[in-house]
């Protein structure tokens, strides 16, 4: 293990120090006599499975919750962090995964809102958005100061979100995440902005679960599981694999082996498929290949998705599973055709949260021998089904008769992908299967689906995850404002040209430009 050693260059305290910081929700520990140590000027990432304690420690750092125990110095100073304004007064600021800003209100208004700028006693225009574009030109953080929120992309959101931090005299930036919805030239855009931060002297602090990214930006990393810091590293002497293993406890297979395979006869067809959200989409999934789909959230993907399963009506064109048209078909027929469907929300469309284990893992096969036999439930074959599915998916339950909610996110998504692919159905729409859950979750959930591939099902792969897309598809498509606007082979994809296409920008387009 690279673990820091040595001093600072200066003889400067530490800009952040938490010290035995402990907090407990009820009878969880969710910290446990956590130390943290942030130079200044430094990018530190923290990193950890879900439940690991990364956002609650920022949390307490950003004065959204208070530690049972604990110190926390700043600057070799020991302060107390009472709340998000008493944060913002010793110049810590926090950029949330989900962006804290009012649709209604244009950049300006928001970049000053509580803390606005007057003139005669009135909230002085001007001066809004003169901040906006001084800010912006400092920091290359352009962002147009009239435009309305409602109206800005993910990207300029994202941007806006760190010009209110810096407004608000931010010395060290708290990221959460905040990767998570930008294309790969955003997520370059943005790291631009933190070592121009970096060379300002401010401090960022990184919370991320895309290991790579980690290893490119920061400069030092701690590692957190299960509520107590596993290590800390430098981040030039250390590795992916190493920051897994601290991670999880465990050696974790970040890449798989993807068998070169001969696609069979189409298990999904969709000709000119239009719907909300979704225009004339055609293309086809075979049997013994995955075709991933890549966009910006809300391009599109979601919707066609629901288009598939039924959820959503159709206003032309056509859906046919395993050569059957189901374009008119109830969801209840279109899964007796051969369809296994793995739903983005899990919470929402993939289990009855309130239902046991045991009968979240019999949905859609409860009526069907072995389970059902003359119209009734065969207890002993539902009771064994559960053991062995809650076995062979290593879903860590109590007892099958556990409610499904008391379940970590890991683990209900383990049941959804263990009633869903047990079956075998030949073809599976698999939904953002690893959003939301930790590192070795989501190892867990892409073998299973490579799986399925490999013993012949055809798998339409939707995730927001654009590694996850290129390491386990063997085509891709890509949506942008809900059409598909390109397709590659997996084996000729980077992150470049399909970050272009899902900027909007076709292969055609930037051709025609180089040639001009």
């Amino acid at each position: 293990m690279s673990s820091v050693t040595g001093q600072e260059s200066s003889n400067a305290p530490p800009v952040v120090e938490m010290r035995g910081i402990v907090k407990r929700f009820n009878q969880t520990v969710a910290l446990n006599g956590v130390d943290l140590t942030v130079k200044r000027g430094e990018v530190h990432a923290i990193v950890g499975e879900n439940g690991a304690g990364k956002s609650t420690l920022m949390h307490i750092l950003a004065g959204l919750i208070h530690p049972d125990r604990g110190q926390i110095a700043l600057n070799g100073q020991p302060v107390t962090i009472s709340s998000v304004e008493s944060a913002y007064a010793h110049g810590i600021a926090m950029v949330h995964q989900h962006f804290m800003l009012l649709s209604s209100l244009s950049v300006a208004e928001n970049l000053t809102l509580g803390k606005e700028p007057t003139r005669r006693g009135l909230f002085d225009r001007i001066a809004a958005a003169q901040a906006v574009i001084n800010l912006g030109q400092r920091y290359n953080l352009v962002v147009n100061h009239a435009a309305k929120v409602a109206d800005l992309s993910v990207g300029d959101l994202q941007r806006l979100e760190i010009l209110r931090a810096l407004y608000r005299g931010a010395e060290i930036l708290i990221l959460d995440e905040p990767t998570g919805v930008l294309t790969p030239q955003e997520a370059q855009g943005l790291f631009r902005v933190i070592r121009e931060l970096k060379r300002d002297g401010k401090t960022t602090i990184f919370i991320s679960h895309k290991l790579e990214e980690v290893l490119e930006i920061s400069d030092s990393i701690t590692v957190l599981r299960d509520g107590h810091v596993t290590g800390t590293l430098v981040t030039s002497q250390t590795t992916a694999p190493e920051i897994a293993r601290m991670m999880v406890g465990r050696e974790v297979f970040l890449k798989f082996d993807k068998p070169q395979i001969t696609p069979g006869k189409p298990v999904l067809e969709c000709v000119e498929l239009c719907g909300p959200g979704v225009q004339q989409a055609t293309f086809q999934v075979r049997a013994n290949e995955i075709v991933g789909i890549a966009g910006v959230a809300g391009n599109g993907q979601s919707e066609l998705a629901d288009l598939i399963a039924g959820l959503l009506p159709s206003t032309a064109g056509t859906v046919k599973i395993c050569g059957q048209d189901v374009t008119q078909a109830s969801v209840s027929a279109r899964r007796i055709t051969g369809f296994a469907n793995v739903p983005e929300d899990r919470y929402k469309h993939g289990l009855a949260a309130q239902g046991s284990v045991s009968d979240n893992l019999l949905m859609g096969v409860h009526d069907k021998p072995p389970l059902s036999r003359h119209g009734l439930l065969d207890l002993k074959a539902i009771a064994n089904r559960a053991v062995e599915l809650i076995k062979s998916f290593s879903i860590k339950t109590e007892k099958p008769a556990s409610r499904a909610s008391t379940l970590s996110g890991g683990n209900a998504q383990r049941i959804v992908i263990a009633r869903e692919l047990a079956d075998n159905k030949p073809f599976i729409l698999v939904a953002q299967p690893t959003r939301g859950i930790d590192i070795a979750a989501s190892e867990f959930v892409r073998e299973e689906i490579l799986k399925r591939r490999n013993d012949g099902a055809g798998v339409l792969l939707i995730s927001a995850d654009l590694s996850e897309v290129i390491s386990l598809s063997d085509r891709i498509l890509v949506m942008y404002d809900g059409r598909i606007i390109g397709e590659l082979p997996a084996a000729e994809a980077d992150e470049t040209r399909l970050g272009l296409l899902m900027a909007g920008i076709r292969e055609e387009t930037t051709n025609a430009s180089k040639t001009a």
